[in-house]
């Protein structure tokens, strides 16, 4: 703990103590913002694990059917197949905050098709592997957007956690010193106008 570089003045503890007790609601309004975001950031975590696990079966549940696929069809066949598709997307990238923190929110747009062979020329095991991976790359996608969002709420849970540990340790003590320093210093010049008033009266009388 540090005294902090004040004069000893009643203007100045009058001060100290307005500084203190701002830090001190400003502490607890910290803390609570901290414990809300540690929630949050714990149920974010396992929703993005689950989502991530999902994923993972999805896409190696996708190439199988993709490489049964593959096995079935002659080479030529496959790449012409798969040559000329017309579907378009397009990302659009929204944030909102949700306790200072930047949540991204991605929306697909898209037009057009993927599939665009005709039958004949395919089975329906590719049709099943196109499918499954056209579901995953919008799971991928979610999986982005809350991944991010397990990103930006670990940055601001820990400006969060310095500047809670900045007031509890730091700020908050050495105010408290400074007004205890003060008080003393208040106290003890008292004491030595009311005994140097008291002598003043002695030598009159």
């Amino acid at each position: 703990m540090a005294i902090l570089a004040v004069n000893p003045t009643r203007m100045a503890l009058m001060d100290l103590k307005r500084r203190s007790k701002s830090a001190q609601r400003g502490h607890k309004l910290l803390k609570d913002k901290q414990d809300g975001l540690m929630q949050a950031f714990l149920s974010t975590v396992r929703r993005a694990k689950e989502l991530r696990q999902k994923v993972e079966e999805d896409l190696g549940r996708a190439f199988r059917q993709f490489l049964l696929a593959s096995s079935w069809m002659p080479e030529n066949a496959m790449t012409n197949a798969l040559s000329s598709p017309n579907a378009t997307m397009e990302l659009h990238v929204e944030t909102k905050s949700v306790m200072s923190v930047r949540i991204p929110i991605f929306t697909l747009r898209r037009e057009g098709k993927i599939r665009t062979y005709g039958a004949p020329t395919t089975n329906a095991l590719l049709d099943n592997a196109i499918d499954t991976f056209e579901q995953v790359f919008e799971l991928l996608l979610q999986l982005a957007e809350i991944e991010k969002q397990v990103e930006n709420m670990a940055v601001e849970l820990e400006t969060t956690r310095r500047r809670v540990n900045a007031l509890e340790y730091t700020v908050i003590p050495n105010f408290k010193d400074t007004v205890k320093y003060i008080t003393m210093k208040l106290d003890e010049a008292e004491r030595a106008a009311i005994i140097s008033t008291m002598r003043v009266k002695a030598s009159i009388s």
